[in-house]
Order: C-alpha cells, then structure tokens, then sequence
C-alpha cells in the first residue's frame, strides 16, 4: 500500500510516502526552492518521494491532504462574523484567496499533480484529515510506545488549537481540544512578534533569548503577572483564555495591538535590528516562563485524562526544547517522544499515517526500535560522483579519501584545530534540526566558537546559542538529565562539575557581557543559563556522524562538538553538493566535507558574489 501525504499553502509546505505503513521518504518544499517556509505546493518534495520510491502516482493508494480547507473556512466566516465591523481590510485581503485556491483545493491538487506527471484522474483517492488528528498521528505511529497520551499544541488548524488525545495500538482518540482564537501557539508568537522577530520564523530566537532575562529581578515578576491578569486565563487543565482586546491576529493584520501593548509593559515594539534591551529579556523570559507552565498543566492533565505512562508531542510549539526539557524533568510521564517535524511540514507524514491506520485500519506493528523515523534521515543523498560533477562547475578542488575511516580521522582533526567545517553526509534531515546530515561543526571547548559560528559564518544575532551532538553513550558526562535525544528537541544543564564561577553581578550586567563571560568547559554549547539544547549521536542511526565524534573524542576526550544547521541567516538548510559549496565560499567556514572529499577554503577559486545571499535570502 502506497500513501503520500501533502501539507501546504501556510507554511512549511512538505510531502512524505509510506510504504505498506514503513516512511520511505519526506522532504520540505523549501529545500528544494531555497525559499524558507515555502508555502506552496510542494511539486519539489512530491517528485522526490516519487523518485525515491521508484512508484507513479497511478501507484498510489490515496494521496492525504493534512486538514479540511472547508472547515478552515467556517472558521474563517464565523470569525469575521463575530467580531464585525472590525476586520474589514483584512476580511476583504482573504476572501478572493479563499475563492480562488483554498474552496477549489481538490482542482488545485489535481492540476499541481499534473504538472509533475500524467495520471489517471478516476484512480487518484483524495483524502482530508482534520489538522491535529495529523499531527497527533506524527506524534504517536512513528513512536516507540505502543500506549500513550497525545499533546498537539500550535497556533490553529481548522477550529483546534491544542488537543489532548489518546493513542493504542492502531488507533487515536480525540478527547479534549482547545478552539480559535485560544491559541498557546498564537500567544507565543504574539509575543515574537512583539520583541521583533519573524512570526512563524522566529519563535525560537524569543526561546534563546529568554535565558538572558534576569530571574531576580522584580521587573520579570510584574510582567508574568501582567499576562496572567491582562492576557490570558489559566484553568487547572492547561487550558486559557486570551483576552482579544489585546490581540489582533482573529481578524486583522498584525498579531498585537502595539499601543495596548506598550501601555501594558512599558516600552513600544522592537523594531528589525533595534538593540536588544533587558526589558526585551525579562519579557522574553516571562512569556517562556508562562509557556512552561501551561504545557505542564495541560501534560498533568493528559495523565489524568488518560493514565499512560508515556506522552507523544507534536505541533509547532512541540518545537519549544526548554519547555520539552522541563516536562522530562518534571517526571510526569516515564518517557517523552517528540516528532522532529512537528510543525505544519510533518502534517504531510502524519497525515499519511492517519490514512494508513485509520482509513484503511491496517495493524500496527513495533518493531522494538528507536522509533519508526530512521533517525529522522528521509531527505535525499548524493553520490561523490554528484560533487565531483558540481566541483567541475565551480573549479573546486578537492582532496577525496579512499575510505571513510581515513576521512573522519582528518575531520576530526580540523575541528580540534579550531576550525569550522561544513558536514554534509547522506540523506538530508526531515524537519528543521540539522542532526550531522547537514550540519557546520566546531569544536565545542573552544571559546571563541559561538562568536566565529555567529557572526562570521551564520551572520545572525550574537546572542543565539548552538547546540551540542555528543555521542549517546557519553551524554550523562555532559548533562544532566538526559539519556536519549536524537533529534535535539530537548534542553537539559549542564553537569555542575562542568561550571566555571560567575562574577556576583553577572545578572546585571548587559547582554553582550553576560554572553561573552566563559561558563564551562565546553563554552560554545553552553547558554548562558548553563543549558545547551541536546542532540544524542546513535550508532545505528547516522554511523558516519558518530564516527567522526568518536574520532574526536579519541584526539581530545571529548565526546561531543559544536552542531549548528548548515545555511546562512534567511537561508533553509542546504540540500544539494551545489547548495553546500555556494554556502561554504559565501561564509568564513575553513574546510567542506561532502561524502568522502574535503575542499579547503584556501585552496579554492576565487569566489565574486560572497554578500550576495543578503539579497537572495529574506532575513529572518
């Protein structure tokens, strides 16, 4: 049986086919088209799926869209309705959209199929999960657990904001949802959008930068009691209640309403590249705070609601690794698992999987693994003859290693070295981790890493940390809590023996300072709250990646490194030999390894349009 499955016109458009139940592939469209968050159809990701599994869409079974357009659209009308006359402006933006794409949707479908080949219409099945039945269904099949409760939480599908579900076997049950505009998700984003960053975009830059508020101080505590009097209402099941006289995003243009905001807390929006202040911080730190706290509330209550031992995560504030972190540490559940695509692109995955055990109520079967995504590696691969085709393109030279063992060792070398090198091995990561597939390493004891990595090679803010892959089995050398997290959706500390003191006055002391000041051994994995964001590096899932640590931790005793996604600011992750070489010669990185070839930067041709990806790529 052969299910593809497709998310798309929101963002993060993507596509994924299942095999008689086994994911054989998935991608996100903007790998392909070097737009982020592309929107649309993902023709791109489709084909690949196609091509990867060596089938024509005559092949397939049923072709699964990942929410049901009509339902969105009553959404959409009884809003616009309820809160009238406002939203007039934005009421007239969205209707010939509607109109035009989103009511004819099986038309649009059809003729986007098409257009990547001919088919025979009368075979094709077009089905419409509703949206947090596909996420539930990301989160639960491609598990480990045969039992477990489901949290989906996200802005908003259809209706459905968050929902609690109940997963066994083959089958999920819907218990409990949260409805528009009542939106953890959308609460979030209102507040990324309030500190200057790139709604849908920047969620995670407010996540990074909330460790720089200062938990002591009084400034902190008036605004998470200003949300929780102003903004919202918390009831004991992690459900709330937003006050709309503050926010815009049910039927206008922006997600706040500055002035009240501003009146509310004190200082006006950030603007762009405006100067990060400590009120910017508190701020940040209070809304993660808040984020936390309900996460628990409603994980508590998906204990009571259910009484499994383990939970299934998925939906874009799934995406928040402290708040993940927090309720590993919390103990409520034995065990966590989290999809790595769990925003609006693994809708496509679980949207398939919903039809295959759902639909068609095929058994499900574990398989005493991991789980059910290899590792998460569903994108596609190259071969060396492909980078040597792209290295007579560009004039590149190359120094290419019989064997790997040969390479890994040299790698490893250039990263004890203090220098930064670009990774690509394999197939491409599914989601918006760069787990050692498509990655930019460094050496994680160095204490100049985060500054080099940030401003010379990722061009981004200064104050965002990096992540570190450390080989499972060394983990609890490093961190606390943590025994698995393959897809670095989990934030734990870093062991206190590991800790270099902090100055008395180091929460007050500005942002740069705070950020500059060195914290432990490994200074370049560790926040400034003395976390860092955890990737476990599994043997059986990505050996290449585990090898090359491994000859690092041979060279230094250090099993772990610095891993951070391969692209520049504004750019997706790089998908192809010819993606990666143009990122390399574009930044300061000294050294690419693509397979089993290794280009120096010093040796390589001049490149002209080194600045030119400031143009080509929208900032986040």
């Amino acid at each position: 049986m052969n299910i593809l499955g497709i998310s798309a016109f929101y963002h993060d458009s993507a596509a994924a086919i299942l095999q008689d139940g086994k994911i054989l592939a998935a991608a996100q469209e903007e790998r392909f088209t070097r737009k982020k968050h592309d929107p649309n159809f993902p023709s791109n990701a489709v084909r690949y799926c196609l091509e990867h599994t060596g089938i024509s869409i005559d092949d397939l079974d049923a072709i699964v869209f990942y929410d049901k357009p009509l339902l969105k659209f009553e959404r959409l009308l009884e809003t616009y309705y309820r809160f009238s006359p406002k939203g007039l402006r934005s009421f007239l933006m969205a209707i010939p959209v509607w109109l035009r794409e989103k009511l004819f949707l099986k038309k649009l479908i059809y003729d986007e199929l098409k257009e990547i080949q001919n088919y025979d219409k009368k075979k094709v099945k077009l089905l419409f999960p509703e949206h947090h039945l596909s996420h539930a269904a990301s989160a639960f099949y491609p598990s480990p657990f045969d039992e477990a409760a489901i949290l989906t939480l996200d802005g908003v599908g259809e209706w459905a904001t968050a929902s609690i579900c109940h997963g066994k076997g083959s089958k999920i049950k819907i218990l409990k949802e949260l409805h528009f505009p009542h939106s953890l998700g959308l609460l979030y984003s209102a507040f990324t959008y309030y500190l200057g960053f790139r709604v849908n975009s920047g969620e995670y830059k407010l996540m990074g930068l909330a460790p720089y508020g200062n938990p002591e101080s009084e400034n902190l505590k008036k605004y998470v009691e200003l949300i929780k009097q102003e903004l919202i209402e918390i009831h004991p099941d992690g459900s709330i209640w937003v006050n709309q006289q503050y926010f815009n995003y049910a039927t206008g243009l922006r997600m706040v309403k500055d002035k009240a905001w501003k009146k509310l807390f004190g200082f006006p929006k950030r603007t762009g590249e405006a100067k990060l202040e400590q009120n910017h911080c508190d701020l940040a730190l209070a809304i993660q705070q808040v984020t936390e706290e309900i996460v628990l509330q409603i994980a508590r209550h998906a204990k009571e609601l259910t009484g499994a031992e383990y939970l299934c995560l998925a939906g874009g504030v799934a995406l928040n690794c402290v708040a993940n972190g927090r309720l590993l540490k919390e103990g409520i559940f034995k065990d966590v698992w989290i999809q790595p695509a769990a925003g609006d692109a693994g809708g496509a995955l679980g949207a398939a999987q919903a039809a295959h055990f759902i639909y068609f109520e095929q058994k499900r079967k574990l398989k005493g693994a991991m789980d059910e995504m290899s590792g998460s590696y569903l994108g596609p691969e190259y071969t060396n003859d492909d980078v040597i085709r792209m290295s007579r393109k560009y004039k590149a030279k190359f120094e290419q290693f019989e064997n790997f063992d040969e390479l890994a060792e040299k790698a490893a070398k250039l990263i004890d070295e203090g220098n930064v090198v670009g990774w690509m091995q394999g197939r491409m990561e599914f989601g918006p981790r760069a787990l050692g597939a498509r990655s930019i390493l460094g050496d994680a004891r160095n204490p100049e890493m985060q500054k080099k990595l940030n401003l010379k090679i990722k061009f981004r803010e200064s104050f965002r940390p990096f992540a570190p892959s450390v080989l499972a089995e060394d983990c609890a050398a490093y961190f606390d809590n943590i025994t698995k997290s393959p897809y670095m959706l989990l934030v734990d500390t870093v062991k206190k023996e590991r800790h270099k003191p902090l100055p008395q006055n180091y929460h007050s002391l500005p942002v740069k300072e705070k950020l500059y000041h060195l914290r432990s051994d490994v200074p370049a994995i560790t926040h400034i709250d003395f976390t860092g964001r955890v990737q476990t590096v599994h043997k059986e899932t990505n050996p290449r990646y585990w090898q090359l640590i491994n000859e690092f931790k041979k060279i230094t005793g250090h099993g772990l490194i610095v891993n951070t996604s391969f692209n520049v600011r504004g750019e997706p992750i790089v998908c192809t030999p010819e993606d990666s070489y143009r990122c390399f010669m574009r930044t300061n990185m000294d050294y690419l390894v693509i397979n089993n070839l290794i280009f120096a930067k010093t040796e390589q041709p001049e490149w002209e349009d080194t600045d030119n990806w400031k143009e080509e790529f929208t900032l986040d």
